[in-house]
């Protein structure tokens, strides 16, 4: 019996990627305390996507304000920039989500992170009241 490389899909590789999926999902979906409870248990906070998104991006981009804060409170970077360039604050202002900008200023998102950054978006979109606080 051969030793499985680096290369060669294990289970606990593939139980690891469905994993990841699975808190992606829950990301977008707003469930706070099932992610909060994995990363208590080990779970990066900062895990990415292949797009390089977070999973406090995908919760700010679907209007999960508070997943947002729950991710942020246990560490979560809030200006991480997805491999677009883009910040969770930017994400939030264009899809005019004043809830989620609200949590993320809270916890000192930097709203010149990123290209757009957020406040060009806000500029671009007409909705510089979001980032007023």
């Amino acid at each position: 019996m051969s030793e499985p490389t680096p290369h060669d899909p294990t289970p606990l590789h593939d139980e690891a990627v469905e994993l990841a999926h699975q808190l992606f999902d829950w990301a977008r979906e707003g469930q706070a305390e099932r992610l909060a409870a994995y990363v208590e248990a080990g779970a990066p906070v900062d895990l990415r996507d292949p797009a390089g998104n977070t999973m406090l991006m995908l919760a700010a981009y679907h209007g999960q304000a508070e997943t947002v804060r729950e991710l942020a409170r246990r560490g979560a970077d809030v200006d991480a920039l997805n491999d677009r360039g883009q910040s969770p604050l930017a994400g939030a202002v264009f899809k005019a989500e004043p809830e989620v900008v609200a949590a993320l200023l809270e916890h000192g998102a930097d709203p010149d992170a990123g290209s757009p950054s957020a406040r060009a978006t806000a500029q671009m979109f007409g909705q510089e009241g979001l980032l007023e606080r």
